[in-house]
């Protein structure tokens, strides 16, 4: 299917409930948005390959499966971005949401003005950055090279294999390179400027950054956890012969 131009954007409502999918694919019509609207798993999927939607709305409770598990499949090879839906409202329930991840988390009942700005947010927040990045040069720290424009990071010469998020949380930590970046202050900038609930995803991902950059857990070469503050990642200076 070819992706066609769409004021907002394409959106995938993945929705078994119908109550829900229809009035929304109509409030998602009227503030300009594609909305193409699915309730399985296995049509997400397929739709979300052959259509390439700008954004999936993902609901976790599936008639032939669970949202989790079509989260995890698109994010094996696709950084779109992912808004999951559920009527469940609990922290833990967000936080592992957030950690397969997911860009945003929706409980339900919803306002549908409320979740299309999300969706806007969310969409700003994973709109490449073109003229700002192209203006901003690489990134090179010791052995560890970050192209913005390219969104591509090398270590020793071999690009590493990096998700929308974990690229993002890395670019932050190295355009500070040298200063404490506060725990918020990367929430804020990654995730969402409104985030109130816990922080522990940031540490999941800084753990998934650590390992594919080779970190020594106990004498980290590149982040530096600032306790009860944030993350400090190397300045070129520290780095040695």
């Amino acid at each position: 299917m070819a992706k066609q131009s769409a004021p907002g954007g394409r959106i995938l409502v993945v929705e078994d409930e119908e109550s829900i999918s229809r009035p929304f694919a109509e409030a998602l019509r009227r503030a300009g948005f594609e909305p193409l609207v699915t309730g399985t798993a296995a049509e997400a999927l397929r739709l979300a390959s052959d259509a390439e939607p700008d954004l999936v709305m993902l609901d976790l409770s599936l008639p032939d499966g669970d949202g989790r598990d079509v989260c995890r499949e698109l994010r094996r090879h696709s950084d779109v971005p992912i808004v999951m839906l559920t009527a469940r409202g609990t922290e833990m329930d967000r936080i592992v949401g957030l950690e397969l991840g997911a860009d945003d988390y929706v409980v339900k009942p919803f306002s549908a003005r409320e979740v299309i700005s999300r969706i806007r947010a969310v969409l700003r927040r994973s709109a490449p950055r073109d003229g700002a990045d192209a203006e901003e040069g690489s990134i090179e720290i010791g052995a560890l090279e970050l192209d913005p424009a390219a969104r591509t990071v090398c270590l020793a010469g071999e690009e590493l294999d990096l998700s929308r998020k974990e690229f993002d949380l890395l670019a932050e930590l190295m355009r500070n390179a040298g200063r404490v970046v506060k725990r918020e202050d990367l929430m804020s900038k990654v995730w969402d400027v409104n985030w109130f609930g816990s922080t522990k995803t940031l540490d999941v991902h800084i753990g998934w950054l650590r390992r594919k950059l080779g970190e020594d857990p106990n004498g980290p070469r590149y982040i530096e956890t600032v306790r009860g503050v944030g993350f400090r990642f190397a300045a070129p200076e520290d780095e040695g012969p």
